[in-house]
């Protein structure tokens, strides 16, 4: 809970270093602050407590997610600076939105009651809105938040019906009684029918197939800030949302529902993957990638009773690979019109870190040692075969080679091709994001107990 009022506090203070003019010490003030409240998050990990009447609950598993969260959201404020700085009269607006949109993540995997769960889902929902559409002179941007903000509505509704229909049959928002009365031996046929849209809605927000139309629109029209926002943060928010939604309310998961869900993680990677080889837009290409990424983090939802460290293992990899790859297509696209991979021809020669921080990330993606994205596969291959659902392994492993051919496209592109644009200046602040991102992920894969330990 002090996080959570911290977060918040520290997006009010963004604002009024607006006031105050203060605009060039936001983004410094925001990091070190964001790292002050790492460090309290830390401190309360291991604790369980609820507070305002069970609204909110400090437990291991949302702990260590909200770290993850606020390390993300570092990333993203320190590649402000350089991407907002044409836009230093509203820089407080889009710090303060990016604060503010990681306390709704925070509240979405710390909610003890459904009420607090929506309120979470939709501070974050209406700061991605916002954000899609902040580049009010693009046409694209504005297509972008239009589209986000109407299936993002529709998302809601269905996950507010969601929650009407299990409050229609066990009479309460508070996922301990849900919990409780669960295991009575009659339930209403409301509360299935809640639990699965619940899933619907949340499966909306994850982008997974066939939810995932409005994703590679949205990706590419919004400001590429805001698509790694989504393509990272926000993705892994909502799958860890969805995973302690079904694990507090003691949803009792049927074969039905399982079989549904792995039909769900199948076409996600494969739908994704195939897509993604004919995209030449490299935000499009990625925005079918984080689809396919969807269908392998939904496998831990066939196991919730083992799969949370499964889950934080597989979304911090992937979350860091993603940051890595963002940070650089920033750099390279920061003055273009577009993401096209032509962009990245010979980008081995001028800027070879650049290069190699994206390769790396791109074949962490792909599952290659000794990134963490092999380990992650890895151990949520083995748990998935122990759980007996060896077909959907194999239709995982022959994807997983499928997304080689996209992810080498991109990495011939820049060691193969000759350069058609000259790039000056080494920004800072990207290059130790993209550094400290893929190093931060290349330990996590050499020593992956340092995270799978955390909820063991």
């Amino acid at each position: 809970m002090n996080t959570l009022i911290a977060i918040i506090g520290l997006g009010v203070l963004c604002l009024v270093f607006e006031i105050l003019n203060l605009r060039k010490a936001i983004v410094p003030f925001t990091i070190i602050g964001l790292l002050a409240v790492l460090g309290l998050n830390i401190s309360e990990f291991g604790s369980t407590e609820s507070y305002y009447g069970n609204m909110i609950v400090v437990s291991k598993y949302s702990t260590a997610f909200s770290s993850l969260f606020i390390v993300l959201t570092i990333f993203l404020v320190a590649l402000g600076y350089n991407f907002y700085e044409n836009h230093q009269n509203k820089i407080s607006d889009f710090i303060a939105i990016k604060v503010f949109l990681l306390s709704g993540a925070v509240a979405m995997v710390s909610f003890g009651n459904l009420a607090m769960f929506f309120l979470g889902i939709e501070v974050l929902s209406i700061s991605l809105y916002v954000l899609a559409a902040s580049d009010r002179l693009n046409l694209k941007s504005n297509e972008a938040g239009m589209k986000y903000f109407l299936m993002g509505s529709f998302a809601s509704g269905i996950l507010l019906f969601g929650i009407c229909l299990v409050y229609g049959a066990m009479g309460s928002f508070d996922v301990t009684e849900i919990s409780e009365l669960s295991q009575s031996a009659e339930l209403p046929v409301w509360f299935p029918i809640g639990i699965a849209l619940l899933t619907v809605g949340m499966l909306f927000k994850i982008a997974a197939v066939p939810f995932h139309f409005w994703a590679p629109d949205v990706y590419e029209g919004s400001p590429a800030l805001t698509t790694a926002l989504m393509s990272t943060l926000a993705k892994v928010v909502a799958m860890a949302t969805l995973y302690k939604l079904l694990s507090v309310m003691n949803a009792d998961i049927s074969e039905t529902y399982k079989i549904v869900i792995v039909a769900i993680a199948m076409a996600s990677m494969t739908v994704g993957n195939i897509m993604a080889l004919k995209q030449t837009n490299v935000k499009r290409m990625l925005a079918f990638s984080g689809i396919s990424h969807a269908g392998f983090m939904l496998m831990t939802l066939l196991n919730l009773a083992t799969s949370a460290s499964s889950l934080l293992y597989y979304t911090t990899a992937y979350a860091l690979s993603g940051i890595a790859a963002f940070s650089v297509i920033l750099y390279v696209c920061k003055n273009q019109h577009n993401e096209d991979i032509t962009n990245f021809h010979g980008l081995g020669k001028t800027h070879p870190f650049l290069a190699a921080v994206l390769t790396a990330s791109l074949l962490s993606m792909a599952g290659i040692p000794i990134f963490a994205g092999f380990f992650a596969k890895l151990v949520l291959f083995t748990q998935t075969i122990e759980n007996g659902y060896l077909a959907l392994v194999i239709v995982a492993v022959i994807n997983s080679i499928i997304s080689v051919g996209y992810y080498f496209k991109l990495i011939l592109a820049m060691y193969t091709k000759e350069s058609n644009e000259e790039r000056t200046g080494k920004p800072f602040l990207i290059y130790a994001v993209a550094f400290t991102a893929i190093t931060l992920n290349i330990i996590i894969g050499l020593f992956p107990s340092l995270v799978l330990d955390l909820l063991g």
